[in-house]
């Protein structure tokens, strides 16, 4: 199958909605319009808009077999077993790196993205589901689906997986330096993942419950109360 007219319209479009992301879309300028948690469920639709939904239509609306493009960059169940035996062996080096993060006061300040989220429950449920769906998956998709199975075989594994290692970690300029460390080595297993499960899921699942639990080390670490 001949992937290369859509993409010729995709990754153009994504360098447009990374720049809308990086700028009048981005969680700081989100949080100079509206209040904090508003700020951040608005940053996260915007990204599951930007980098899923639209890329998704775009996909359907240039030419035919669009089912058949986004399972070929990762938009599918792949290897079930594979994936959810990594998922499960991941689950506790997810734990224990939060160990790490809730000493570090850059990850103190930086997350969660919403502080009003560690106030009660269900806010905090109805928020992390938010990261997760409309910040996360469209994450893989992009970093992980996108921009990197279609370069495998034009480029190799290795370079496949270095230059959306390169991007994702461009990305998260900004962000603490232990985590712009750690976007740099994850980025390649993120990748393997993805390759050998031929499927975004399973590092979106991973990379979403790391995400997760980080939030809840730092919200009981911090413990803000209600005013």
């Amino acid at each position: 199958m001949d992937i290369s007219p859509r993409l010729t319209v995709l990754y153009p479009y994504l360098a447009l909605a990374f720049g809308l992301l990086a700028s009048v879309l981005s969680l700081g300028s989100w949080r100079k319009r509206v209040e904090e948690h508003r700020a951040a469920m608005l940053y996260f639709l915007s990204f599951f808009l930007l980098l899923l939904a639209l890329p998704v239509l775009i996909t359907a609306l240039l030419g035919a077999q669009p089912w058949d493009f986004l399972r070929s960059v990762g938009l599918r169940a792949g290897n079930i077993r594979l994936g959810l035996l990594l998922t499960a062996a991941a689950a506790p080096l997810a734990a224990l790196s939060t160990l790490v993060s809730r000493r570090d006061p850059a990850m103190m300040r930086h997350y969660p993205f919403s502080k009003a989220a560690c106030l009660g429950g269900r806010k905090r449920a109805a928020y992390e589901a938010a990261y997760l769906v409309l910040y996360y998956l469209p994450w893989e998709f992009v970093f992980r689906g996108l921009l990197f199975f279609p370069l495998v075989g034009v480029l190799g594994l290795l370079p496949a997986l270095a230059v959306q290692t390169m991007l994702s970690t461009v990305y998260h300029l900004g962000h603490p330096d232990m985590e712009v460390l750690a976007a740099l080595g994850m980025g390649f297993v993120f990748g393997l993942i993805a390759f050998h499960t031929q499927s975004v899921f399973y590092a979106a699942a991973i990379h979403g419950l790391t995400g997760v639990l980080t939030d809840a080390a730092i919200c009981r670490r911090s413990r803000p109360t209600a005013p």
